[in-house]
């Protein structure tokens, strides 16, 4: 028998698939993934609908539809004040996820070396493993999830190729400060070799005033980075899978290369109708106040059980610590809660390399107010009997 050496050999089925089987096994309501349960804007449906009638259903750019790109491009310099060219510097993917993995892949040679901040995006390590190269970790300080710069430093070297940021973070709801981007001003301006992904998928799920510190604003870190984005996540469509990347004209043309043999376009009916879409520029200007609203009201919930929060400045989820209600892994604890209480949860300690157990389970918030309720009531119940 033909046999194949694996490239993952570590990686199994996902703790998200399996939570969300034992949701669907235990008629639980899901708060572990994170995807909305409610209903995208209608206008958004509506203009797809009208795309696929009026014809747009065959390929459009690699690069995707120009309408688009010139879109995006005119809302980065609103937002963010820099200029980019929207030929050379955006490209349209088939989901964040696939960008950041295409990122990776144009840029790495085996035995380079990438700075991952843990607890992390589930994704970074697998698709540094499968590049041939090394992730090398350093952990987030718990309980605020603060980056301990000088241990960043302490581990750059010759081999350091590249530092992967996620701001908002997920799974934490962290969001880097300007002290943050000082520090990361600092590493790549003495390092020059380095360059910089920034996953930010969340950039308008940002609560309590405070702003996003997109890399794109800053001219000595965005001529060296790989910036992604995610339209599933700005508006509540994430099975669509719709993404993009920005990027210097030189990485952009490397990002390309790969691109082009692996998927070659994107969705193009969907394309067109976010091209119109974006110019309703309040769908993700106000989209913060929305989904703070929808944290405001978790946490409101959640003060009549015992678990305790974490905080959460942005992205679709918030932490608790059930520290002092048991001493089971946080993976038995979920599954405890989804199979007793039929509620779903993610155990962080799966956003660790070494599973690193803090008691602290992940919960999705970006959920109807009845959802919330629904499940923040099985909780109790589950508690007040046990």
């Amino acid at each position: 028998m033909a046999t194949i050496i694996s490239k993952l050999p570590d990686v199994g089925t996902t703790i998200f698939t399996t939570m969300s089987a034992l949701a669907v096994e235990h008629n639980a309501i899901n708060l572990g993934q994170g995807f909305p349960d409610f209903m995208m804007d209608e206008t958004l449906i509506n203009l797809v609908a009208k795309s696929m009638k009026d014809s747009n259903n065959q390929y459009v750019h690699m690069n995707g539809l120009p309408k688009l790109r010139d879109a995006i491009a005119e809302k980065v310099f609103e937002l963010y004040q820099n200029n980019i060219n929207a030929n050379e510097e955006i490209t349209i993917t088939p989901g964040a996820t696939y960008a950041i993995y295409t990122a990776l892949t144009c840029l790495l040679q085996p035995r380079d070396e990438v700075i991952v901040f843990e607890p992390a995006y589930d994704s970074y390590i697998p698709n540094i493993v499968v590049n041939g190269a090394i992730p090398i970790v350093v952990k987030l300080a718990y309980p605020n999830y603060a980056i301990p710069w000088e241990v960043v430093k302490e581990k750059i070297n010759a081999n350091t190729r590249l530092i992967i940021i996620n701001t908002p973070h997920n799974p934490t709801g962290m969001v880097l400060n300007e002290e943050d981007i000082l520090q990361l001003q600092e590493i790549i301006n003495d390092n020059p070799n380095i360059f910089l992904l920034s996953d930010e998928v969340y950039e308008h799920l940002i609560f309590d005033s405070k702003k996003h510190l997109s890399v794109l604003q800053y001219p000595s870190l965005y001529e060296r980075s790989f910036v992604t984005f995610s339209f599933g996540k700005t508006y509540h469509c994430t099975g669509w899978k719709m993404g993009y990347c920005i990027a210097p004209k030189l990485l952009t043309a490397e990002f390309r290369k790969v691109h082009q043999f692996n998927c070659f376009t994107t969705n193009s009916t969907v394309q067109f109708a976010l091209a119109e879409y974006l110019q309703q520029k309040e769908a993700y200007l106000q989209l913060g106040i929305q989904i703070e609203h929808k944290r405001n009201l978790l946490r409101q919930l959640m003060q009549q059980t015992s678990l305790k929060p974490l905080g959460s400045s942005g992205s679709y989820f918030e932490c608790y610590s059930y520290e002092n209600l048991s001493k089971k892994t946080d993976t038995e604890f979920a599954i405890e809660l989804v199979t007793n209480a039929k509620v779903a949860t993610i155990p962080t300690s799966v956003f660790y390399s070494d599973k690193t157990d803090n008691k602290v389970l992940r919960f999705c918030f970006a959920k109807k107010e009845e959802t919330l309720e629904m499940a923040v009531n099985q909780l109790i119940k589950y508690f007040n009997k046990n």
